[in-house]
C-alpha cells in the first residue's frame, strides 16, 4: 500500500553563508513572528515546534496541529551543513501558500528579519 502513496515533494533547498544553528534560529525567530504572532490565517489552528538542539546535525522548525503536538507535522522546515542547506517540505508545501513558505524561508535564511 505505501508504494502507491504519493511522497510529497520538498520545496526549493537555499544555500546561505551560515551554519545550519544560526541559519534555523533566524528561521525559527521570523516563522514565529510572521507566521504565528501575527495570527497570520495561513497558519490559524497550527503551533511552531522548534528542534533546533539537534544530535544528528540537521536543526529544524515543525508546524503540527494545536490541538495535537505529537501528530505529523504539515510542514518541516531542516538545514544542514555548513554552509546550511535548507530544505523545507510537508503537506503545506503542497497548498496554495507553499510558494510564499519557500519565499518566507529562503528571505529568512538568507539573513532578511522582514514578514
Amino acid at each position: 500500500m505505501s508504494a502507491c502513496t504519493p511522497h510529497p515533494t520538498p520545496g526549493p533547498v537555499a544555500d546561505t553563508g551560515k551554519a545550519a544553528l544560526p541559519t534555523m534560529e533566524r528561521v525559527a525567530l521570523g516563522a514565529n513572528r510572521c507566521w504565528f504572532k501575527s495570527k497570520d490565517k495561513d497558519f490559524h489552528g497550527y503551533t511552531l515546534a522548534p528542534e533546533l538542539n539537534s544530535y544528528s546535525g540537521r536543526p529544524r522548525i515543525l508546524v503540527v496541529p494545536s490541538h495535537n503536538v505529537g501528530a505529523r507535522p504539515v510542514l518541516v522546515v531542516q538545514a544542514q551543513g555548513n554552509p546550511a542547506r535548507v530544505e523545507t517540505f510537508g503537506p503545506m508545501m503542497q497548498q496554495a501558500h507553499g510558494g510564499r513558505i519557500s519565499a518566507d524561508v529562503n528571505r529568512w535564511a538568507a539573513g532578511q528579519s522582514g514578514c
